[in-house]
């Protein structure tokens, strides 16, 4: 599977965006789908996890409330809906597949196959 970030942009604080996470190349039954970012001079950090089949959800407390992780079975995507962004969101967000327990879904150690990042700035 190959997983392609998109959707990432330049908003003020308060605004909204929307990312997505294609997958090509087969399908992500029985993975989970982990978006992730990292700012600079930062470790990457855990943001919001979704099991493709079934319906766990995770979110760091960061940014709980603000987004909203959803999955679309016909378009093989994985959405983050992103709104009151705050200057502190701006980072390279990153998607990523694992098979790991649920429990261990915020390692991103964990993960085996990521896409490219997408930018995503706040301006204050």
């Amino acid at each position: 599977v190959q997983l392609q970030a998109s959707g990432g942009g330049s908003v003020q604080a308060g605004g909204s965006l929307r990312l997505s996470c294609a997958a090509s190349g087969g399908t992500l039954n029985s993975y989970t789908v982990g978006w992730f970012r990292q700012a600079p001079g930062k470790e990457r950090e855990f943001v919001s996890a979704i099991r493709w089949s079934g319906g766990n959800i995770r979110y760091a407390d960061s940014v709980k409330g603000r987004f909203t992780i959803s999955k679309d079975y016909a378009k093989n995507t994985v959405f983050l809906q992103m709104n009151g962004l705050k200057p502190e969101d701006t980072a390279i967000y990153y998607c990523a597949t694992t098979r790991i327990v649920w429990s261990e879904i915020g390692n991103h150690y964990r993960y085996g196959t990521w896409g490219p990042g997408t930018q995503v700035t706040v301006s204050s």
